[in-house]
């Protein structure tokens, strides 16, 4: 007789099973008999009951998995099927660029419909905005295409993405209108000195307003224009308003600005207001307006061209970071109650100037448009127009030919150390 025993468990021995004349026979333990019962056989079981099994192609990482299900489109049929295509060979290998785009070596020449294309598929995937290799793919871009990329940018009361993302702005080119009201950017920010270089020359519509600029600012912002006839010579639109320190020789610089229609320098320091309109009105032809002009609303600037997102995307970057600092306020403002740190002023804010500016009055200048009159005129009123646009010219002339005796004069040595950089 052989006897063959199993235990499922350490606790639990289970019933014991005896083989007798060819036969299994099992044990009842409670009895202590055996009983002539045949087991029901238990299913064949591979692996054990906890056992799952996960289908995957390989043990790579995630972003490997993502990059290779990217190569299929799936879409429902009307039926409730998936159905799954694959993407153009085209697709793929604007993925594959986008993802390595601070590889490329270089852009000029290539077609402007793929490269707005590859720069959209690299916006999407948010590589503009990476420190280091977001700088270099987007000079690549603004390099071969210039106004393409952005003609316009809007900063207006953006300091933070002015001063975090610098660099990244510096690298456009060929704007034509730039709104940096209400930053606080100062005579000696970089910013204003890039103004000044021939990637933005370009440039015919400049809002300075409220930038705590003083004479000092406006004559280096000036000095290529007064000498070197480069710079910002193709301004049409400049707004100084709200800038205090600026005097009545900050606005002498400004006379160099021979093709400019629209100034807007109200809320400034002026001492002698009457002497300074008549200066403006005979050498630049610029009116005075009594009424305020709608080219200073800001609402002829927006963010425009490609990087319109990307710069969405800087702004959202920039604020999601100074989220935490913002749950300082109310402990720092319990600190004040208990008086145990002094009175932190606030900035002042761009609505606070613009209240002080209405107050102080309007000192907005425009170029009258010379207007086409098909009806007949008489001799004598035509005559008297003649007469005194002769005068004008005159003293125009002599006023030009003033300055440019005193032109070298008028040069400081900071200006020469500051056109020996260019």
């Amino acid at each position: 007789m052989s006897c063959w025993l199993r235990s499922e468990s350490c606790l639990d021995t289970g019933p014991i099973y005896v083989r007798e004349n060819g036969k299994l026979h099992v044990v009842n333990q409670g009895a202590g008999g055996v009983q002539n019962v045949t087991p029901k056989a238990r299913p064949f079981r591979l692996f054990s009951r906890g056992f799952s099994v996960e289908l995957c192609m390989n043990r790579e990482d995630d972003r490997a998995r993502r990059q290779r299900t990217d190569h299929f489109i799936f879409t429902y049929t009307k039926e409730g099927n998936l159905r799954y295509s694959a993407k153009s060979l085209f697709s793929l290998v604007l993925g594959y660029i986008s993802d390595n785009v601070d590889h490329i070596d270089s852009l000029i020449g290539f077609p402007e419909q793929i490269a707005e294309k590859l720069f959209s598929a690299a916006e999407a995937r948010q590589k503009f905005t990476e420190p280091v290799t977001g700088l270099r793919a987007l000079q690549k871009f603004t390099e071969a295409y210039g106004n393409l990329v952005l003609c316009s940018l809007c900063l207006r009361n953006r300091y933070l993405l002015v001063s975090e993302k610098l660099e990244e702005i510096k690298s456009f080119r060929d704007l034509t209108c730039l709104d940096l009201s209400c930053c606080k950017l100062g005579d000696e920010h970089e910013l204003l000195e890039h103004l000044t270089k021939e990637a933005l020359s370009s440039v015919k519509r400049l809002l300075l307003k409220d930038n705590a600029l003083s004479d000092a600012g406006l004559r280096r912002m000036t000095a290529p224009v007064r000498v070197l006839k480069k710079g910002l010579e193709n301004l049409l639109v400049l707004d100084l308003s709200c800038n205090p320190k600026i005097t009545d020789v900050g606005i002498g610089y400004l006379l160099c600005f021979k093709k400019l229609n629209c100034l807007d320098i109200s809320g400034t320091g002026l001492k002698d207001v009457n002497a300074v309109i008549k200066r403006i009105q005979m050498q630049i032809g610029l009116v005075h307006s009594e009424v305020p002009l709608k080219e200073f609303d800001h609402s002829n600037c927006k963010t425009e061209g490609w990087a319109e997102q990307t710069v969405l995307q800087w702004e959202q970057a920039v604020m999601e970071a100074v989220k935490p600092q913002e749950d300082l306020r109310s402990r720092t403002a319990a600190q004040h109650f208990y008086g145990k740190t002094r009175r932190i002023e606030e900035a002042v804010k761009c609505k606070l100037v613009e209240t002080e500016t209405k107050a102080s009055g309007n000192l907005q200048f425009y170029k009258e448009k010379v207007q086409n009159c098909h009806s007949p005129l008489k001799k004598e009123v035509a005559g008297s127009h003649e007469s005194k646009n002769n005068k004008k010219r005159a003293l125009a002339e002599q006023e030009r030919e003033r300055t440019s005796k005193q032109k070298h004069l008028c040069l400081t040595v900071e200006d020469w150390d500051l056109l020996n950089t260019y």
